[in-house]
């Protein structure tokens, strides 16, 4: 009997989609599995354990930066969608998206089971209209909707993140370093790059190499934050693809960044990271998943779960509270923990 084909939909940025991997394996483990996701999360959606074929399409209704609707890409997408016969379609959204479009899409290319998390009343667009407790980690919320369809993960995976083997090379040749990653994808969620390059300058006289990342337009962002040329910082601002900044916070002992989706893609190489979480959404549903890690930054400021792109108070509270120190000395500690007789698995999380 050949396996039924399932369409996995998740149409949003590469950390949300790293996070989705888990759930993606489930399915993959009984059913040939499609991704539908958007060019945001095309790079992670090509990193996946499972997926057999990757479809992509920009969503008005999810982009952060959405263009007008296409008709013409939107109904080629139907058509896509209806030419591989899939037996089911499982939309993963987070708690503040609707799968509605999506379904609506699904229906119209002749899907015949559609399963979804939905505040909203579906009408006739979904067959499996699933709940989940509001505080669910990312990760167990999409396990969760998968396995109201019947799937689970194998016996000895325990819905770790996880990535395809690294092909590429590390460009780094220290057997020993630290990774600061200053962006993010959301401005509000960004530590300010006068304090990243005070980190940098203390990690550096603590005796550690640093390595700085970021993304193609963070290149001017990285360049401040190393600040004059030094032997013990490399900065490969603007230079890593997002599979060779894989391979790169593969190999370092820490990774330190914000909420956005390096933090992710360090959990899925099961690297520990120092995460600078503005609580701009919940700590609980978008904190690391499944590594050591220490998590700073004032999680119980009135404007938590404010979800802006640009902190709207002068100073960015939540975040300007973290001192450089505070970051060195939670780098030390997982340093430490890591390098312990037994490495530090996931539950040995260091208190904050």
């Amino acid at each position: 009997m050949s396996r039924r084909r399932v369409l996995a939909v998740r149409l949003d940025s590469a950390g949300d989609v790293l996070l989705t991997g888990p759930a993606i394996r489930a399915i993959a483990t009984s059913a040939r599995v499609t991704v539908l996701c958007g060019p945001r999360g095309r790079a992670a959606a090509e990193l996946l354990v499972g997926p057999e074929e990757i479809l992509q399409f920009e969503a008005c209704w999810i982009d952060p930066e959405p263009k007008p609707l296409d008709p013409g890409s939107t109904m080629a997408l139907v058509e896509t969608i209806r030419s591989r016969t899939f037996d089911q379609a499982v939309i993963f959204t987070s708690f503040h998206q609707s799968p509605l479009p999506a379904a609506l899409l699904l229906r119209l290319a002749g899907v015949p089971v559609v399963a979804a998390i939905c505040e909203d009343y579906p009408g006739s667009l979904l067959d499996v209209r699933h709940r989940v407790d509001d505080d669910l980690h990312e990760v167990e919320r999409a396990l969760s909707l998968a396995g109201t369809l019947g799937y689970s993960l194998p016996p000895g995976d325990f819905g770790q993140m996880r990535i395809r083997p690294a092909t590429e090379d590390n460009p780094i040749r220290w057997s020993e370093y630290v990774v600061v990653h200053p962006g993010a994808s959301v401005p509000a969620r960004a530590w300010a790059p006068e304090l990243h390059a005070e980190l940098v300058r203390k990690l550096v006289r603590e005796g550690h190499n640093v390595v700085v990342t970021g993304g193609p337009e963070e290149s001017g962002l990285t360049a401040q934050v190393c600040g004059a040329p030094s032997e013990a910082v490399v900065d490969l601002g603007g230079k890593l693809s997002f599979a060779r900044l894989a391979r790169v916070l593969e190999g370092a002992g820490v990774v330190v960044v914000a909420n956005t989706g390096p933090a992710h893609l360090a959990a899925a190489v099961g690297t520990p990271v120092v995460s600078l979480f503005a609580p701009t959404v919940p700590a609980a549903r978008w904190r690391p998943w499944d590594v050591p890690q220490v998590l700073l930054g004032d999680q119980q400021i009135p404007c938590a779960g404010c979800r802006a792109k640009r902190c709207p108070y002068p100073g960015h509270p939540c975040l300007s509270s973290v001192r450089p120190d505070e970051v060195v000395a939670a780098v030390t500690e997982l340093l430490s923990r890591n390098r312990g007789p037994e490495r530090a698995g996931a539950e040995a999380e260091v208190p904050v």
